[in-house]
């Protein structure tokens, strides 16, 4: 598990979770559409010294995998966000759900300003390609000139990822297609297989980068053209950015649909990278950012909220609202859920799942 040497420190001289976080709010939020096959968004917030974190875990993932979430936790409370450098706010693309093309509109109309749309497909994997292509259409209508990216979710296998990625092609140029099959093998031959064929189709990994044990399988194995990174699940915002570094590719930042809280770290991540030469001429010179998912919720921690203006985000914490947190407060049961998740996730991480004693 990939720890930064600051974090690691904060675990080395903390035993218990309450050493560190003054306060520990589980939160329900409602979402505004249907969302990864979910309406609600649990979520973990904490307050430490250098300010209110989140823990944002999905609810299926268990322990090992969702200490990692911890990891950026306790990095955000306990840590001063890295200096940006780039000046100015963080460019963000607008995210649009495996949703029927008649209600692209309206969902596309939360995200005003933006350069770059990522849409959800293959919810079905090869079975939605129909939806899928006409979801893609309806986007270029609905926000016409934005670099669009496409985001299957390890979906596909092989054979169904080919045919896939030539019907979308033909709606038009794309920017990238993010996991469109599950394992790196599989992305090494799927991109070669795009060159030969010359479709103009570059290939992003994301969960090829977040989900496995070596995250840079993906650069040696000329897998991607991109790779797509979320500060929690990679252990925060300085890890993250060393695994950016050492893959030498270009990097776009994404959120795990946290809260406003949780989205400010991602946006001082995206804000921290510099851009490296192989991004010119296949990203944008600052890429926009997979933040702005504030405007998938329909009730936030935040007010404001941390939303898209001109479509970019401003760099900054963000703290929540002492009525919102009251109104959206998880029912007692989720609560100690969330309580007792966390707990674990500490243990696991103060019993090994850490590697505190590596530099």
């Amino acid at each position: 598990m990939l720890i930064s040497p600051e974090v690691r420190t904060v675990l080395e001289h903390t035993p218990q979770p309450r050493d560190l976080f003054e306060r520990i709010v589980p939160v329900a939020l409602p979402m505004a559409t249907r969302f990864r096959g979910i309406t609600v968004r649990e979520t973990c917030l904490v307050q430490g010294p250098a300010g209110w974190a989140e823990f944002a875990p999905f609810v299926e993932y268990e322990t090992p995998e969702a200490s990692r979430w911890l990891l950026a936790t306790i990095e955000s409370a306990a840590l001063p966000f890295p200096r940006p450098l780039t000046e100015g706010p963080v460019p963000i693309n607008a995210t649009i759900p495996a949703i029927p093309a008649e209600e692209v509109p309206a969902i596309a109309a939360r995200f005003p300003g933006v350069t770059a749309v990522k849409i959800k497909i293959a919810e079905r994997g090869i079975a939605s390609l129909d939806e899928d292509v006409r979801r893609v259409e309806a986007v270029r209508r609905a926000l016409p000139g934005v670099a669009v990216r496409c985001d299957a979710n390890g979906a596909y296998c092989d054979d169904d990822a080919k045919t896939a990625l030539t019907a979308l092609a033909r709606t038009g140029p794309l920017q990238y297609v993010e996991q469109p099959v599950a394992d790196v093998e599989a992305l090494a031959r799927l991109r070669e297989w795009a060159s030969i064929a010359r479709l103009p189709v570059p290939i992003a990994a994301d969960e090829s980068i977040r989900k496995v044990s070596d995250p840079l399988r993906v650069a040696a194995l000329g897998a991607a053209d991109v790779i797509v990174v979320k500060a929690q699940p990679l252990g925060g915002i300085r890890a993250a950015a060393s695994v950016i570094e050492a893959a030498g590719l270009p990097a776009v930042v994404s959120s795990a649909l946290e809260s406003s809280v949780g989205l400010a770290a991602g946006v001082a991540l995206a804000a921290h990278l510099p851009v490296p030469e192989a991004a010119v001429g296949l990203l944008d010179e600052r890429p926009a950012a997979g933040l702005g998912t504030a405007a998938l919720l329909s009730g936030d921690v935040a007010d404001p909220a941390l939303l898209p203006v001109d479509g970019a985000l401003p760099w900054g914490r963000v703290s929540p609202d002492e009525e919102l947190l009251a109104r959206y407060a998880a029912g007692p049961e989720r609560a100690r859920f969330w309580t007792e998740r966390l707990e674990a996730c500490w243990t696991h991480l103060k019993d090994g799942g850490a590697d505190l004693s590596a530099g």
